[in-house]
């Protein structure tokens, strides 16, 4: 007990006291996965407005190949980027292995399929609804699925939020690519692993109950946006609550 007080009363200390350390490891946690957020969803978006509108041969292979992802672990997608980042890889000539670009690559890579499942049955729903509407208005797959992305912005929204969510909660991949170099390539997750390992209890618990703050942050905006569109009377939001 005497252990957990000590490691509790130093970890609100660091908190409280903006310890330079601590926080650095945080910006740049919050730097990787937002980018990382970003790229994969600017993709995720797009596949998934598609998907959700387009009719096609092999589209049920896609989507069982697209679901069989969502459960990609994060230390094989950290092993394939490793060995195509590598110096000896295809894309070793970019040097990027033990960067903030293959941290990015890395989440990017594990938030793309989430992105686009997620997007695809916010537009598939309403396809079902609104679709032969606008078919009849002479729309096509392409503006359909543009028209519809726009029309659930805000559902759309809490899929952003739930992928930073994914993102920033993940450990194995940036940790293999990574490399948690102290100042350098070291996120709270692979700081949390590393620092309870050496016995450093009280940076490690900090840094735990920031991102514990973040994830929290995350779900109240959840919340708040699904209380907003049932005020304006509109469906209610996936994913309510569901950030991990």
């Amino acid at each position: 007990m005497g252990t957990f007080t000590d490691s509790a009363t130093t970890a609100f200390t660091l908190i409280a006291s903006a310890d330079p350390v601590l926080w650095s490891i945080v910006a740049r946690s919050l730097s990787v996965s937002a980018s990382a957020t970003l790229v994969a969803c600017a993709l995720g978006v797009l596949l998934g407005a598609w998907l959700g509108v387009a009719r096609f041969r092999g589209r049920g292979a896609i989507l069982t190949v697209l679901n069989t992802f969502l459960a990609l672990p994060s230390v094989v997608v950290g092993l394939v980027i490793y060995l195509l980042l590598s110096r000896s890889g295809p894309l070793g000539f970019l040097g990027w292995l033990f960067s903030f670009q293959a941290m990015v690559l890395a989440q990017a890579v594990l938030v793309l399929p989430v992105c686009t499942a997620l997007t695809r049955q916010v537009v598939e729903d309403v396809e079902r609804s609104h679709g032969e509407q606008l078919q009849s208005l002479g729309a096509g797959t392409v503006l359909r699925s543009a028209l519809l992305v726009f029309d659930q912005r805000f559902a759309l929204l809490t899929v952003l939020i739930a992928c930073f969510g994914r993102a920033i909660s993940e450990v194995g991949a940036v940790m293999i690519v990574g490399g948690n170099i102290d100042g350098f390539t070291r996120v709270m997750t692979t700081a949390i692993a590393l620092e309870t390992s050496k016995g450093d209890l009280a940076l490690a618990l900090a840094l735990g109950i920031v991102l514990l703050a973040v994830v929290l942050l995350l779900n109240a905006g959840i919340a708040l946006l699904a209380r907003w569109r049932a005020t304006l009377g509109d469906r209610p939001l996936p994913l309510e609550g569901s950030v991990a």
